[in-house]
């Protein structure tokens, strides 16, 4: 499949929907935010979105520092 990722075009990505995205990217889901088609997610909401071909998502990894 076919994803535009933080802009940039993904393809072979082999994810049915947003959680299984986040594991075959190798993030952390508690330190991501996920935005699908304009629309914010809560981590909840992440196994009832869908992937389709050419989506745009726009994940963002929380980083704490000091």
């Amino acid at each position: 499949m076919t994803l535009w990722i933080n802009g940039e075009k993904r393809t072979g990505i082999d994810a049915y929907d947003v959680a299984e995205l986040v594991v075959a990217l190798g993030l952390p889901a508690p330190a991501v935010l996920v935005e699908h088609n304009g629309v914010a997610l809560r981590r909840a909401e992440w196994e009832a979105s869908v992937l389709r071909e050419e989506d745009r998502l726009e994940i963002i990894r929380i980083v704490a520092g000091g």
